[in-house]
């Protein structure tokens, strides 16, 4: 018996739902298993898993929030950034995204589940690593007022929506003349730091000053 035109579409979309998380999965792998759920058959629901974390397998069936959506139209379609478990135990950061058909109805789910035990592993190591001590002194390698340089740089683009690196020419040669006029290159090293701050040469630092 052939297919009605609805669920041909729905067939369709939910194979083209799987080539796109073939696609996440292997972007974002090893830490980021990709699930197909086809919400028509949920005592069968995962169609597909890519990059597999959770030692799932395809026929398994749906989850609760499957279920809930099969239930209730109205369900959220993005469900983001949500806590989860692997079997095992590993924390994982989950987001859910339905898949409605023609007439509004959810047929197929997208699922992505990070792995989040490896960054916070990482997380931990940076935090060790970060972390200084009590010295008997203060201590500072950057010269003096250098801070005050740079946070000048940084309003005056903030001011033009840009980014010190990305400021058109004259508006440089304008925030160099001001920077002159209130003191700020009187500073040892000034007009390296900014130099530094704006992405260019010290060269067309002096020259944006003349």
């Amino acid at each position: 018996m052939s297919k009605s035109p609805s669920e041909s579409d729905a067939a369709a979309l939910v194979a083209q739902l799987d080539q796109i998380a073939a696609g996440l999965a292997q972007t974002f792998a090893p830490f980021c298993e990709v699930v197909v759920h086809d919400l028509r058959d949920p005592d069968h629901a995962i169609l597909a898993i890519h990059n597999n974390l959770s030692g799932r397998a395809p026929g398994d069936p749906a989850t609760e929030l499957g279920l809930a959506r099969i239930a209730d139209s109205a369900y959220p379609q993005v469900v983001a950034n949500y806590a989860n478990r692997f079997a095992d135990g590993r924390p994982a950061k989950s987001t859910s995204i339905g898949i409605r058909d023609a007439q509004g109805n959810y047929v197929a789910a997208l699922c992505l589940n990070v792995d989040m035990s490896l960054f916070r592993s990482m997380q931990n190591a940076l935090q060790q690593f970060a972390a200084t001590g009590a010295a008997p002194f203060q201590e500072t390698l950057d010269p003096a007022n250098a801070e005050a340089i740079r946070r000048r740089i940084d309003q005056y683009a903030a001011g033009l929506a840009a980014s010190p690196q990305l400021l058109k020419a004259e508006d440089r040669r304008a925030l160099m003349r001001e920077l002159k006029a209130a003191g700020f290159l009187e500073v040892r090293r000034a007009m390296e730091i900014a130099a530094a701050h704006l992405g260019i040469s010290r060269a067309t630092a002096y020259n944006d000053v003349k």
